[in-house]
């Protein structure tokens, strides 16, 4: 028995169809996923697998785009294996990139403004990362890095690599930042610390750090607006 592709259904039915005639915005999330599925088994849609997927990850997007090919894999879902689950990521990961593309353009003229380019990029991930916005003397952005990666609790930044890329960036200006995939947004003593070490090193260089940024998808902890910096 053949598989059943999204072109054999009815023409309502095809989410395809459905985004020429009406624009993406008309359709479900099951529906743009199951465009990337495209075909089903002989027991289930596109749509179907697409509905399932969505019901593992909590009917969260945020939770779905964290998911790497084998995790996505392990859930198990009958019609979803290794291709579909790398289509899937990288369609989320194109999202995502989008949306940091578009704050890049922009000048950061406070923490709200930093804070919507990081939680693009970071809210996802399921381990800790030390990341920093490189700004010019316009305050636009010049450069994103991740400059360490740790575990669930926690990762270690070095300010020597960190002023090494704000020099080699022309970086009048960085922000420190690093997620905190617990949901919980207050500092550590150790965040307060690092903070001060690179700050303080950072002046020797005539580059100021303007903030630190904590994010999580609770929303974000900016250490110049409640004067830690």
């Amino acid at each position: 028995m053949r598989k059943c592709s999204i072109r054999d259904w009815a023409a309502d039915d095809q989410p395809r169809n459905k985004l020429i005639q009406k624009g993406s915005q008309a359709l479900s999330n099951a529906e743009l996923l199951a465009i990337l599925i495209n075909t089903g088994t002989p027991e289930e849609s596109a749509v179907g697998i697409a509905q399932k997927l969505l019901q593992a990850s909590g009917n969260d997007l945020h939770k779905l785009a964290g998911l790497s090919p084998k995790e996505m894999v392990r859930l198990k879902i009958k019609g979803l294996g290794e291709a579909k689950a790398i289509g899937i990521v990288a369609s989320l990961e194109l999202g995502i990139r989008r949306s940091a593309a578009v704050q890049k353009k922009e000048r950061i003229g406070s923490s709200r403004d930093a804070a919507g380019y990081l939680q693009a990029r970071l809210q996802y991930l399921h381990h800790e990362v030390f990341a920093v916005l490189f700004l010019n003397r316009a305050n636009k952005v010049v450069h994103f890095e991740i400059i360490s990666e740790g575990g669930i609790t926690g990762t270690v930044a070095d300010p020597r690599i960190i002023l090494k890329k704000a020099l080699e960036n022309n970086s009048t200006g960085i922000i420190l930042c690093h997620n905190h995939p617990s949901g919980n947004l207050q500092p550590s003593s150790a965040d307060e610390l690092l903070t001060q070490k690179i700050r303080t090193a950072a002046s020797f260089l005539d580059i100021l750090v303007t903030d630190h940024i904590i994010v999580s998808q609770e929303g974000y902890f900016s250490f110049s607006d409640e004067g830690l910096l």
